[in-house]
């Protein structure tokens, strides 16, 4: 067993070791038999002796063993089953060895097959990182293991296009999602911060009456806001890009997986940043624009927070500035194309809560409040079209008379709509008359709707109760003195208007500018800041009305002008008559009735503008007639028409005189008509003249104006009559440069 058991070849040396021994023994054997020759041939004897016997023993011998041989088949066979089983046991011993250093590995791949079906790839990875390093090179003299080996790779490309197509997923569903993101996030940012209420309740109780019910719905908004507002890893699953943020870093492509994350959301600013091209036209398009943007932010901030090195504060940063400077070229753009104010004010809104969200996330928004300042200029100028249509509404409604109050309960609602104060009138019974007319009252509402309005901009701004006090006053001196001043303006120039209306206009703004003073009160009762500080602007109204003022006066003198005109032109005088009617003629008495109750309109005027309209009338009509009288188409004129025109002429001196508007010192109205009085003696002068010459008795005598234009071309017709009267002549041409020199200087003075 020794011999089998034994180290290799131990059956060969044992084989020549047993040769050596045999060869010794029959050495000996042979010595011994040489020595004991005698005793081997007696042994022979003894032997033959003994081989009957030994036949006997042999047979008896073969018997046994062959008795033994089939006895020991048995053995045998059990001897080879047990030989086989402790080959068996070793191998599987051997084998079991080998499966214990294998089962490991096959269970670690088997737990990377699972984790590759359930996506756990970031695990899958630690696990193929474990194999290569710890479990395979134990087994790696195994087919299988080569196999294992050579799919690693691949199963870790497949892990970096299953995480990029997730990631590339990930980045769709944000971009779809950002402006809901954004929405909520803005939604937040509201309910933290309760916009505009310290501006509502600092105001006056006029303010305050008058936003009572955009108070109520915004604590009714606050209320509902009140609920629980999602997050944007509530909406977002961000996973994705955990995943693949760690798979690449774990694969040692970090930078790539970082760059081309960068890349794809600077695409995905562009895209965001693009807005529509009817984004102006309502407030939906702007909100859908700005949690766009937003929501885009947002997400970066939570990727700058959450993971290392994927994105970092200058890179947002860059992004930021990149965006703002497009955002704001948008804004600009788009808002340019507003002309509704409310759509204005709700863009002003919308940007103060996307900067203050923002802001939150730590992204400098000082440009975006810079460019709301801007936008307050196109929300004030879209503001004064509003009013100025406002105010031309108000102007053609108005029916330019004195408001009738008929009890105390209607003057109170008069008055509480306008500061209107008189002592003389509270002293009247009713029913009565206020001097101005409906649309005072309507155009002071209005100017205190328009700081409202203005005011509504102004909130959530950031800015002192001073820039406040500031941006309304410079913004009601806009409208002052530009829109309502313009809209005067053009009613006056209106052909329609007449003189009642120009001078129920005058009424109208001198109240107006009374009212300016209570209308600086309304505004420091606003904003809470003295009139007194240094910085305060003043309104501009006093200018603006007595601009306006003036430009009725203007308008009145020449309707009244223009209205004489119209009655000169149906003057028929008739040139050659032969005597006048006994009386003034009839346009002329037409003229006066006119002028006299047109002056009583005036009545309610201040006292210099209806003295220089009457003035300015007798003027005028005192030119008129004059240059009908020197018209060059008219030859002659006979002694009837002289006469005809000296009653016209003292009918004229008779209404001066008559002090039709009061205030006039002695004779200073009937001085607009001397030039014309002068003219008329000449006249009478000459016409007398030449009566007591005869000559008119003898000719048929005419007097022709334009023979004292020029008296240096031809012959004077007087001349020619009377020859032989050198003083007379004399007289005629002292006349005539006399009224040459009139002439011109009326002239001039017209």
């Amino acid at each position: 067993r020794s011999v089998y058991d034994d180290q290799p070849n131990a059956h060969q040396r044992f084989m020549e070791k047993l040769d050596a021994c045999i060869r010794n023994h029959d050495r000996e054997i042979e010595k011994m038999c040489n020595f004991h020759h005698q005793g081997f041939v007696d042994a022979i004897t003894e032997l033959l002796k003994v081989r009957a016997d030994a036949e006997k023993l042999k047979v008896q011998v073969t018997d046994t063993n062959r008795r033994l041989q089939d006895a020991g088949k048995e053995v045998i066979a059990q001897t080879e089953e047990i030989i086989r089983c402790r080959v068996q046991q070793r191998n599987i011993t051997t084998v079991v060895e080998k499966l214990q250093l294998c089962l490991p590995v096959l269970e670690m791949y088997s737990k990377l097959k699972e984790q590759m079906n359930v996506k756990r790839y970031y695990s899958a990875l630690k696990t193929m990182e474990q194999l290569e390093n710890l479990y395979l090179p134990r087994v790696s003299q195994y087919r299988f293991c080569q196999i294992m080996i050579e799919n690693l790779p691949k199963l870790r490309e497949e892990i970096k296009e299953i995480s990029m197509s997730d990631l590339k997923d990930f980045l769709e569903s944000i971009r779809k999602h950002s402006d809901k993101i954004g929405e909520t996030a803005m939604k937040q940012k509201q309910n933290n911060v309760n916009y505009g209420r310290n501006m509502h309740l600092g105001k006056s109780r006029i303010w305050e009456s008058k936003n009572e019910m955009t108070l109520k719905r915004t604590f009714e908004e606050e209320d509902e806001h009140e609920e629980e507002v999602l997050t944007a890893q509530d909406l977002v699953d961000f996973s994705p890009v955990y995943r693949c943020l760690h798979i690449y870093s774990v694969l040692g492509d970090g930078e790539i997986f970082e760059n081309y994350y960068r890349k794809q959301r600077r695409k995905q600013a562009r895209l965001v940043l693009q807005p529509q091209s009817s984004m102006h036209e309502t407030v939906e398009g702007y909100r859908r624009y700005f949690s766009q943007i937003v929501g885009f932010f947002v997400v970066e901030d939570h990727i700058l927070h959450v993971t290392q090195g994927l994105v970092t504060r200058t890179y947002t940063d860059e992004l930021w500035n990149m965006a703002l400077s497009k955002i704001i070229a948008v804004l600009r753009t788009h808002s340019s194309y507003c002309s509704d104010p409310d759509l204005v004010l709700e863009l002003k809104n919308l940007i103060v809560v996307f900067a203050d969200t923002l802001q939150g996330y730590g992204f400098p928004v000082n440009r975006l409040f810079d460019l709301l300042f801007e936008i307050r200029d196109q929300y004030n100028e879209t503001l004064l079209k509003k009013w100025s249509g406002l105010f031309r509404d108000i102007f053609e409604a108005d029916n330019y008379s004195p408001i009738p109050v008929a009890n105390e309960e209607e003057y109170k609602i008069v008055i509480s709509k306008f500061p209107f104060q008189d002592p003389e009138l509270d002293k009247q019974c009713f029913p009565k008359k206020l001097p101005m007319s409906q649309s005072v009252p309507q155009i002071y509402i209005q100017v205190k709707e328009f700081i409202y309005a203005s005011l509504k901009f102004s909130e959530s701004l950031h800015r002192s109760s001073t820039e406040i006090d500031d941006m309304l006053r410079k913004s009601t001196n806009l409208l002052l003195t530009r829109t309502l001043s313009s809209c005067l303006q053009n009613l006056i120039k209106k052909p329609h208007i007449g003189l009642t209306e120009l001078v129920q206009i005058i009424i109208n703004t001198t109240h107006l500018e009374q009212a300016c003073k209570y209308l600086e009160d309304f505004i420091t009762n606003i904003t809470s800041v003295s009139q007194v500080t240094v910085h305060t602007a003043r309104l501009y109204g006093l200018s603006t009305f007595k601009d306006a003022r003036h430009g009725a006066e203007g308008e009145i003198y020449t309707k009244l002008n223009q209205k004489i005109d119209e009655f000169i032109q149906i003057a028929d005088y008739d040139w050659t008559m032969s005597e006048s009617d006994g009386r003034a003629s009839g346009y002329l008495m037409d003229l006066i009735n006119f002028l006299r109750s047109t002056f009583q309109v005036f009545t309610h005027l201040p006292g210099k503008v209806a003295q220089t309209a009457c003035m300015s009338a007798c003027q005028h009509l005192s030119t008129s007639l004059m240059q009908m009288l020197l018209d060059s188409e008219l030859k002659q004129i006979s002694m009837g028409a002289i006469q005809q025109f000296n009653l016209d002429v003292i009918q004229c001196e008779l209404f001066a005189s008559s002090e039709p508007v009061p205030g006039f010192q002695g004779d200073t109205l009937q001085l607009a008509f001397i030039d014309l009085r002068q003219v008329r003696h000449y006249l009478l002068f000459f016409s007398f003249s030449n009566y007591v010459s005869n000559v008119s008795v003898s000719f048929g005598f005419c007097f022709s104006p334009s023979s004292m234009k020029d008296t240096s071309k031809k012959n004077n017709i007087f001349a020619q009559f009377r020859k032989n009267d050198r003083d007379k002549q004399k007289l005629i041409e002292t006349v005539v440069k006399q009224l040459r020199s009139l002439v011109n200087g009326m002239s001039q003075h017209t």
